[in-house]
């Protein structure tokens, strides 16, 4: 006869594991790995899905704000080009060359005989007798006509608020920032440069609140070329590259949406000012403010959020009245019932609220209306 005997606890197997959930903090895995028919083991790596909570608390994840949009790093234009003076002479420099070529001319057409009579008599001069042009005169003639031409063709004005950028054969040599007249090699080549304080007023342009809702906007910019020599060999054109980096500037700061309080227009502002100011600055212009003067709707989202701001606008009138009418009737039933006018049960005294509310929204309503 067999005897039965009752397994023991160590017969069972092993023991049952411990919960692996000890935490509120639990990871992600993706559906499609539940599925899966290959055999080869995938290591995907698992991000806690929960940022940040306190344990125990039962408190909801509290997400991350994302912080100020940084400007980027920009490389530099040309470490070697930057703005420096050039050499040039004041304007009677050249005044006084171009009377010495025209001089040399008159004396050697004297010299060769081709003086008209005339002309002669009025000078002062005697007849000459040179027999004409000869390879001297011509000489003479190529040197005081050079003379003339490098004299009055060097000829330049500078104007207060603008400057001349010289080259010469692709070379950069020097800015031109003083005023009046003056003599510059007329070799070079000049490029004219404004540097005075100036604006610019943008046309509508896109941009997104911070909800991604589509606005457009219009931005008044403040700038002013600093380094001439950047500004003009550095970019193709320093004014279409301003306008390009407010325009990327907009896709990366978000705009609060039209009737938002001035705070947030201040602080679009000045992000928008920051950026601008950064990625300008390799290439030699200076921005002073950048701000947003006008911000409306884009048009295919307009009609849809005026209905919604009207709707927000009623339902936020609609629960001041109804909080002016319940403060007005809980003040009435206090007062009747405080100085003893009346005297009223549950049943009469909700009846009373409801008589009052109706009559005070009925006043109410036919005081906007």
């Amino acid at each position: 006869m067999s005897t039965t005997t009752s397994p023991t606890p160590e017969s069972e197997g092993p023991s049952r594991p411990a919960r692996l959930i000890q935490n509120e903090v639990t990871t992600e895995i993706p559906v499609h790995l539940l599925f899966r028919d290959d055999p080869d083991p995938v290591t995907v790596p698992l991000a806690p899905a929960v940022v940040g909570r306190r344990q125990g608390t039962g408190e909801q994840p509290r997400l991350r704000r994302p912080g100020p949009v940084q400007a980027r790093a920009l490389p530099e234009v040309d470490p070697d080009l930057a703005e420096r003076p050039a050499g040039v002479l004041p304007g009677a420099a050249g005044v006084l060359a171009g009377a010495c070529g025209i001089a040399g001319c008159a004396v050697t057409s004297w010299w060769a005989g081709t003086l008209p009579h005339l002309a002669t008599e009025a000078l002062g001069l005697p007849l000459s007798t040179a027999a004409g042009l000869g390879p001297a005169q011509w000489a003479a003639y190529a040197g005081a006509g050079a003379l003339g031409l490098v004299g009055f063709g060097g000829l330049a004005r500078g104007r207060t608020g603008r400057a001349w950028v010289l080259g010469l054969f692709g070379r950069y040599r020097g800015t031109v920032r003083r005023t009046g007249l003056m003599w510059v090699n007329p070799l070079l080549l000049r490029r004219r440069v404004d540097v005075r304080l100036r604006h610019w007023r943008s046309e509508p342009m896109p941009a997104a609140d911070a909800s991604g809702v589509a606005l457009r906007v219009v931005v008044l910019a403040v700038w002013r070329v600093r380094d001439t020599a950047k500004a003009t060999l550095g970019v193709e054109d320093h004014e279409a590259y301003l306008r390009e980096c407010v325009e990327a500037a907009l896709a990366r700061v978000s705009v609060e949406a039209p009737g938002s309080g001035r705070g947030s227009v201040t602080a679009a502002g000045e992000a928008l000012t920051r950026l601008v100011a950064a990625e300008a600055a390799p290439v030699g212009v200076e921005v002073f403010s950048v701000q947003p003067v006008r911000v409306e709707y884009a048009p295919e989202v307009a009609a849809a959020m005026h209905r919604r701001r009207i709707a927000a606008l009623d339902a936020q009138h609609r629960a001041s009245v109804l909080s002016s009418v319940v403060d007005s009737v809980e003040d009435t039933v206090t007062r009747l019932t405080m100085r003893g006018l009346v005297e009223l049960d549950d049943y009469e005294r909700k009846a009373l609220v409801k008589d009052l509310t109706v009559a005070f929204c009925s006043g109410r309503g036919e005081t906007t209306g």
